[in-house]
Order: C-alpha cells, then structure tokens, then sequence
C-alpha cells in the first residue's frame, strides 16, 4: 500500500534526525529508505510501483519514481518533468487540441511540472529513471545529494518551529558521513 510506504518514509526520517537536516542528508536519507523499499520488490513478484512527491518548504521538492504497470493494465505508472524557464512561449496540451501562452511569465520565472504522463506534445519531458530521487529547488532539479548543497546555502533548507536546525551545514554533512571531499574547502 502506497500510503503505508509513504508514512513509514516519514517516520524513518522523524526517528532518525534529532535535529533538522540539510537537504543533502534528506536527499541520503530518502534515497536509502526508498532502496530498501524497492529492494523487497521480489519478494512482491516485481509489483512494487513507487511514485512520490515530498514538499520540503516553499522552494524544494523531492520527486520519487519506481515506476511499473499493474497486471492487465496499459498504463504506465512513472513521473516526468519539464522545466519551464524564460524565453517562454506557448506548449500544446497532448489530450486536447489547446495550446497555453507562457509567454505572460515574468522574466525570472522557473518552474518544474511533474506528471504521471507528458502533458504537452511539443515540450522535452524528461521521465524520471527507475529507483531515481531528484530535489526541485526553484524548477532546478538536483540528482545527488552533492547538487543539494547550493539549494542549502541559498537558504532553501527545512524549517521547522518545533524540531531544532542543525548547527552548521559542514556539522551536519560530517555528522551523517556526506562525501568530506564534496564541501571541504567550499568556505562552508
């Protein structure tokens, strides 16, 4: 059950972390629970479908896909994306003959559109590989914990009024063994 994998996720993260993580550690963790998920997919018969979207504050977002298809269905349960950024245009709806103007989009506008299925048929959706986790910052996405480290410092990272922050991020990537060779010497 979807539901009970996505829980048992945030109850590992809550059990883990006294404090609050930076996002290359989230990225870590979520990433070793999701494995250790997926890796009982033998035992289910090869029938594990994972897809999930974890908000993580107003400016990230983790998107998860362990796509798959159910027996006797033709439908194909995976994620994409697509980055929209300047210079807008317009993109072509791939259910209905409609076309949507960007073009109205501010200049600094960036965004990430995540579906089950290309919405558009004239834009360069990206599907997310099998077992792979990928923070949005900003409609950027980050693909290893080492590309969160520029969300964190552009302060992006988790906020919370009831679980206390990590003292620094340098504290936080030792404390939980993020690659040294990543941050040492990046004036963290």
């Amino acid at each position: 059950d979807s539901e009970a994998m996505f829980c048992a996720i945030l109850n590992a993260l809550r059990a883990r972390f006294d404090t609050l993580p930076s996002l290359p550690v989230v990225h870590a963790a979520v990433q070793s629970l999701c494995n250790e998920i997926v890796g009982l997919n033998d035992q289910f018969e090869g029938t594990t479908i994972l897809n999930f979207l974890l908000g993580c504050g107003p400016h990230c977002q983790f998107a998860y896909s362990w796509p798959g298809a159910r027996e006797g269905s033709t439908v194909w349960n995976g994620l994409h994306y697509l980055v929209r950024e300047p210079p807008f245009g317009s993109a072509h709806l791939s259910d209905c003959d409609f076309s949507i103007n960007f073009a109205t989009n501010k200049e600094d506008d960036r965004i990430a559109v995540i579906a089950t299925a290309p919405l558009t048929d004239d834009e360069d959706w990206v599907e997310i590989k099998r077992g792979q986790l990928i923070l949005f910052d900003d409609g950027l996405p980050h693909m290893a914990p080492d590309d969160c480290y520029e969300a964190e410092l552009r302060k992006h990272g988790l906020e919370s009024n009831a679980i206390p922050p990590t003292l620094s991020l340098e504290i936080d990537m030792r404390r939980y063994e993020l690659r040294r060779d990543f941050y040492q010497g990046a004036a963290i």
